[in-house]
């Protein structure tokens, strides 16, 4: 068992996408950094390529073991869908051309990970993050999705080593 590991949690959009960095050593959860990526381009292709740009920049600052991914959850209309689907899987190749395992979520496994239920608010999991990494949070939403992606994940690998099945 490695002495520590590194989850980079990642919560997808076109439009934003957060992203955070937690380290667990033997048990202890840490905040690392997080940001948000507010792709820039002059159509939606060029926005694509930033996002892949700047998030292939934060895994190669950071090195992450392993990556969280919030997976595709139901969108307002089938374009915004595509979309977001389209974010995601730079997102996914952005982590994988750096040889980043990725690890998917269905939003609503985060949620009762950290919340107890998975129909709770963006508000309710940034506190619970905040308490979880004993910080105060003052991030964007999409941030706190991300790094509960993370936490999640950290959660998942430890029950895993504990009923033995790693």
């Amino acid at each position: 068992m490695a002495a520590s590991v590194t989850v980079i949690g990642i919560d997808p959009g076109s439009q934003c996408t957060g992203w955070g960095i937690v380290r667990e050593a033997s048990g202890v959860l840490t905040l690392v950094n997080c940001g948000a990526i507010r792709p820039k381009g002059a159509d939606f292709a060029a926005r694509l390529g930033d996002l892949y740009r700047q998030l292939a920049d934060v895994v190669r600052a950071h090195t992450p073991d392993e990556a969280a991914v919030e997976d595709v959850h139901a969108a307002q209309n089938v374009a915004t869908a595509l979309k977001l689907g389209q974010a995601r899987g730079v997102v996914v190749a952005a982590c994988a051309a750096h040889g980043v395992p990725v690890i998917d979520y269905r939003p609503s496994v985060i949620k009762k990970a950290l919340v107890g239920t998975g129909r709770a608010e963006k508000e309710q999991v940034g506190y619970m993050v905040g308490q979880v990494l004993g910080v105060r949070p003052d991030w964007k939403l999409d941030t706190g999705d991300a790094l509960a992606a993370a936490i999640c994940h950290l959660n998942q690998r430890r029950l895993t080593r504990l009923a033995g099945l790693a």
